[in-house]
């Protein structure tokens, strides 16, 4: 039988209960989802699906990643609300690879992770797993794993597993329209040009998925925790000196008050230079390489390949020590001597993030 995966909350628990239901059946798993978005994002549910399906002895084939043809198959159904059209489109779409694989793999049926997600219509899943069966000559199976108290068994043991939990359905459409309606910023959709690794990314969470998974190779016992703090993300900046564009490397937690501001240097205290508005302060870049330890030649190298996340921050507490200073702090080649003109978008918030703690015997 081919199981269509979509995610390891659902397959671990689905897995399992087939098992239970079909004991003579040979599972094999394929992770079919060009619809999850953006890539990284992607990469690390497939991730947490090659652990399950390591632990449940279960063999696992990848899809490929036709991000593309999925865009230009929803087009046009970008509005569509959870349940909708465009989910129509994507089951068809998913399912039809996943029937056509089977059909290739000379399986004689196929069936679906999404039956178990509380998200999902199992009438709607059911109804076009059917019809696409029909088409390559095999069966769908359409167990409800749901009832009988089974979403309560599926959460305990992603709990027991310390599964990656998501908190959106996949697609760039239903992201875009789940984070208006809670009024949070799509963070998961910023990815700086620099590569650096952003505090609550993706990338930052399948550093700690990696690490997780090298942990358990080497039989050392942990704990994932969630903490809440204060995240950032710089969507845009723009320095201009006598109005002349000036490159300028933006250090975290920087924020102002609304998007442009002017004014000259009227002070310093080095190695920061103070503008007479807006609480907007200047580093040079050989003040930055002196305290960071770093040695760029100019800021635009600086901004291509910064350092990480964290080693600017020390950086910034060492230049304010207020925790709860989020003033700007600029790094540019020099001290600008001529009038400024800054524009910036940066956004401060609320977040809860996780934490891989090893558990090391005292």
């Amino acid at each position: 039988m081919l199981v269509h995966i979509c995610c390891a909350i659902d397959s671990h628990y689905f897995l399992r209960k087939l098992r239970e239901d079909y004991p003579g059946e040979r599972l094999v798993a394929f992770f079919y989802d060009p619809n999850i978005h953006p890539y990284s994002e992607y990469r690390l549910r497939l991730l947490e699906v090659e652990r399950s399906c390591r632990q449940l002895g279960i063999e696992l084939i990848e899809g490929p990643y036709d991000f593309e043809s999925w865009m230009e198959a929803v087009r046009g159904l970008e509005k569509e609300p959870e349940k909708g059209r465009r989910c129509a489109v994507c089951f068809d779409r998913r399912f039809e690879v996943s029937a056509a694989k089977a059909a290739e793999l000379g399986e004689k049926s196929f069936t679906s992770t999404l039956l178990t997600s509380p998200k999902k219509s199992l009438e709607q899943l059911r109804r076009e797993g059917e019809k696409l069966a029909e088409k390559y000559g095999i069966s769908f199976l359409a167990p409800d794993y749901r009832k009988a108290s089974g979403t309560q068994e599926q959460n305990r043991l992603a709990k027991e597993a310390q599964l990656y939990r998501q908190d959106y359905c996949g697609c760039l459409y239903g992201l875009g329209i789940q984070r208006e309606q809670q009024r949070k910023l799509a963070d998961e959709l910023f990815v700086p040009l620099s590569g650096q690794i952003q505090p609550e990314s993706i990338e930052e969470r399948i550093a700690l998925y990696e690490e997780r998974i090298r942990l358990e190779e080497a039989g050392i016992p942990y704990r994932i925790v969630k903490e809440r703090f204060l995240n950032w993300r710089l969507e845009w900046a723009l320095l201009k000196v006598g109005k002349e564009s000036t490159p300028s490397h933006i250090l975290p937690y920087s924020t102002l008050k609304k998007p442009f501001t002017r004014g000259r240097i009227d002070g310093e205290i080095a190695p920061l230079a103070f503008l007479n508005r807006d609480e907007v302060k200047f580093i040079g870049l050989s003040d930055y390489n002196r305290l960071a330890g770093t040695r760029y030649g100019t800021v635009s190298e600086l901004l291509y390949a910064p350092p990480p996340f964290d080693k600017e921050l020390e950086l910034r507490r060492e230049l304010i020590p207020s925790f709860y200073d989020l003033s700007p702090v600029i790094v540019v080649d020099k001290i600008p001597d001529r009038k400024i003109e800054f524009s910036m978008k940066a956004h401060s918030f609320e977040d809860v993030r996780e934490r891989l703690i090893p558990l090391i015997e005292r």
